[in-house]
């Protein structure tokens, strides 16, 4: 790990290269997995009270996950999830496009600009996870099978997954603290 601004990077983060590539992975990250993503409580308040404008960008199953669960619950751990269309189904917030892959019907009513908010930060991050170690956030790469189409992808481009999510890391942390992530990438790649 690496501290830039008092926050340990992965070193995944300057080496590793992923771009995101929804032809391949149909947006699974929406679809797989044991529960919903992480929200903030802030966060599942901003879904409730823009409710309206996220609904017409939602199909009938996920409106009603969506409200059965009140826009998020409480997972296993203790921590504020989005909801799922059943037990271990897509994200409420998921719509399927006529190609079969799953978007995100927050960003969506953000990109239209019914919103001011794009999306739960744990899913514009990804595949980045931030972790609370005692008094220090960690920044991690998260290895995740269906995610290998966005590492092959991402070698063919040369980007590198800090390079990949720059906007997402300066929404978490800031212009100044990107700055100095980039400073540092360059002297580890340089070292490396």
């Amino acid at each position: 790990m690496i501290a830039v601004h008092g926050v340990l990077v992965s070193e995944e983060l300057l080496e590793e290269k992923f771009v995101c590539d929804l032809l391949k992975c149909k947006g699974a990250c929406c679809v797989e997995g044991e529960g919903g993503a992480p929200i903030t409580p802030e966060e599942k308040n901003i879904i409730s009270d823009n409710w309206s404008h996220y609904k017409e960008y939602l199909d009938t199953a996920g409106i009603e996950a969506a409200e059965k669960q009140q826009f998020g619950l409480i997972d296993e751990e203790g921590e504020w999830v989005t909801p799922l269309i059943g037990k271990h189904g897509r994200c409420a917030y998921s719509q399927i496009d006529e190609r079969g892959i799953a978007k995100c019907g927050l960003e969506q009513a953000f990109l239209d600009g019914k919103t001011k908010w794009r999306k739960p930060l744990s899913c514009h991050l990804y595949p980045i996870r931030i972790m609370k170690l005692h008094d220090t956030l960690a920044v991690n790469y998260h290895r995740w099978n269906i995610c290998k189409p966005a590492c092959e992808c991402g070698t063919k481009k040369g980007i590198k997954v800090y390079q990949f999510l720059k906007e997402p890391l300066i929404r978490q942390f800031g212009e100044d603290w990107y700055q100095e992530l980039e400073t540092v990438a360059s002297h580890w790649n340089l070292n490396n």
